[in-house]
């Protein structure tokens, strides 16, 4: 029988990294409150150890990553990002995939409220990058305009639409509605802090599924994401409100469900080298458990839709970037066959600006200015030892 006991509380972020903003501070500390042991800890979001499940065999990850310069920012505004360069995005996404195998782009930031500037930006994006042979993950972000909030009858047509005009697109596979949000308090990262936000998500996902299935467009996946974790509370009472809204309904609609995991960036603040392997099954195994809420079956493939750790030197330095996402991700794939997963994105191509001092424009395989970091080579080359269709296992 697992031991479900809660372990004690991570240690707070390094001292050497540089001030950032009073909002994400703050962030932080909220988190490092969330991870804190309670006598009453919910099972669903308890830590544990990788070494108290099995390892099941299970198909191979399919790999991906996102492409875009801009991350959003948590508990503050958006961040301007240093403009991308087309062409060495190419290069640096052709040296990245396995040949003959499938790997995937995630588009994020495509805002609801962006409204037809927007929807064509995204259209834009989707044909270029599938021009060049990649499949699409597009987010659909509820982020609406003053007008638009709370308005889920246009939410919903809005969500109808894009399934309409994105799904002409052969190489767009899988949308998801709105983004993180179980996160109240950050709307430019995530949709939680909008008017009837866990509603839109639900109204979303089935109003995207009953378009798919009346259009015929059965290659397109309808899913949506989590954030690990907040407090039980909040985890429990998000998770509730998806079962209380969308019952059966939302259950037989969704095709996946994403998992933002950021061991040792956000939740945990801090994870010591060596732990990340837990942190990882510990972040699957809490969606698995929490998926049983609203009646999301275990069959319900998990992807891993974000999952990084940011630079910010001198504490944050490159060659440590390179080791944790080495765990992570064949934690990852260890467990694959225990929770279901069948995709890994890592979070993100390129640093949105290498020269700020703010630690969310530090994710990238690259720097701003397309320089890898000792990270890109190692995440290469783990998409061509784990991933795709041709893989033979031992």
């Amino acid at each position: 029988m697992p031991d479900w006991s809660v372990s004690s509380p991570s240690a707070p972020l390094p001292a050497l990294i540089r001030r950032e903003t009073l909002a994400f501070l703050l962030l932080l500390s909220f988190f490092a409150l969330a991870g804190a042991p309670t006598a009453r800890a919910l099972p669903c979001t308890a830590e544990i150890r990788a070494a108290q499940f099995e390892r099941k065999p299970g198909p191979p990850l399919r790999f991906g990553i996102g492409p875009l310069v801009q991350a959003g920012q948590a508990g503050g505004g958006p961040a301007a990002a240093v403009p991308e360069q087309p062409a060495r995005t190419h290069a640096a996404l052709d040296r990245l995939r396995a040949p003959g195998r499938p790997f995937v782009l995630r588009l994020n930031r495509f805002f609801w409220s962006d409204r037809e500037a927007g929807m064509r930006r995204y259209l834009g994006l989707a044909r270029r990058f599938a021009r060049r042979g990649f499949l699409i993950e597009l987010q659909v972000r509820y982020h609406p305009d003053a007008a638009q909030e709370g308005d889920l009858a246009a939410w919903q047509e809005h969500v109808r639409e894009v399934v309409r005009r994105f799904g002409q697109i052969r190489a767009v596979i899988a949308l998801q509605i709105a983004n993180e949000v179980n996160i109240g308090f950050s709307p430019d990262s995530s949709d939680g802090a909008y008017e009837r936000a866990p509603e839109a998500l639900v109204k979303g996902v089935i109003a995207a599924k009953r378009e798919v299935r009346r259009l015929g467009t059965h290659r397109l996946k309808i899913g949506f994401n989590w954030f690990w974790h907040l407090d039980d509370a909040t985890e429990q009472a998000f998770w509730r409100t998806l079962r209380d809204h969308g019952g059966r309904r939302f259950a037989g609609a969704v095709d996946w469900i994403g998992l933002d995991a950021y061991p040792g960036t956000v939740f945990p603040p801090s994870v010591p080298l060596g732990g990340e392997r837990d942190a990882m099954v510990s972040a699957l195994r809490s969606l698995r458990c929490f998926a049983r809420v609203p009646g999301i079956p275990r069959t319900t493939p998990i992807k891993v839709e974000e999952n990084g750790w940011p630079t910010l030197l001198p504490a944050r330095g490159y060659e440590e970037q390179a080791n944790r996402l080495r765990r992570m991700v064949r934690a990852v794939d260890d467990f694959r066959g225990s929770f279901g997963v069948s995709d890994y994105r890592w979070f993100n191509l390129r640093d949105a600006d290498s020269a700020a001092p703010t630690l969310f424009q530090h994710f990238g395989l690259l720097e701003s200015d397309y320089d890898a970091k000792p990270v890109f080579a190692v995440y290469r080359r783990l998409v061509r030892e784990l991933g795709g269709a041709a893989r033979v296992r031992p």
